[in-house]
C-alpha cells in the first residue's frame, strides 16, 4: 500500500481538503497523511465546505511534519509554495509533487464571499486529487 503525504504551511484548509479527497478517490490503496509545517488547526469554514460535497474531514487534526519523520513516504505533494520552499528533504524514495492552490483562508468579505473562495479552491482540489489517483494509483 502507497504512503501519501500531503504537505501545506498550517495544515488546516488546503492540505486536509486533499487528504479528504485522496481518501475518497485512493481507496484501499493507499494510507493518506496531511501535515503542516506550522499546525494551526482545522479550518471549520473547510469542514462545512467538504461537507457539502458529502467528504467529512471533522474528525481530522492538524499535525506538523515532525510528528511523520519515521515513515517512508512513496508520495510528498506539496499545495502551497511557502511549504514547498520549507519542505524538509526526506530520507526515502518519496516522490514530489507540487501544485500551488490559493489559499482560501486568506479570502475577504462577506461570509458568502469566502465560503464561495472556499468552494472555488475545492472544486480545483478535487480534481487534483482525482487526477494523482488515476495517474499514480493505478
Amino acid at each position: 500500500m502507497k504512503k501519501i503525504l500531503v504537505l501545506c504551511t498550517g495544515n488546516s484548509c488546503r492540505s486536509q481538503m486533499a487528504e479528504g479527497y485522496l481518501r475518497r478517490f485512493a481507496g484501499d490503496k493507499a494510507q493518506i497523511y496531511s501535515a503542516g509545517v506550522e499546525a494551526h488547526g482545522v479550518n471549520p469554514r473547510a469542514i462545512a465546505t467538504m461537507a457539502e460535497d458529502d467528504v467529512d474531514i471533522s474528525g481530522h487534526t492538524s499535525n506538523n511534519i515532525a510528528e511523520y519523520a519515521g515513515i517512508d513516504f512513496d508520495f510528498v505533494i506539496t499545495v502551497c509554495d511557502h511549504a514547498k520552499e520549507r519542505c524538509p528533504v526526506f530520507p526515502s524514495h518519496a516522490r514530489q509533487f507540487h501544485h500551488n492552490f490559493p489559499d482560501p483562508a486568506k479570502a475577504t468579505g462577506t461570509e458568502a464571499e469566502i465560503m464561495q473562495a472556499f468552494r472555488a479552491v475545492r472544486v480545483v482540489i478535487r480534481e487534483y486529487c482525482r487526477e494523482f489517483v488515476e495517474r499514480n494509483l493505478k
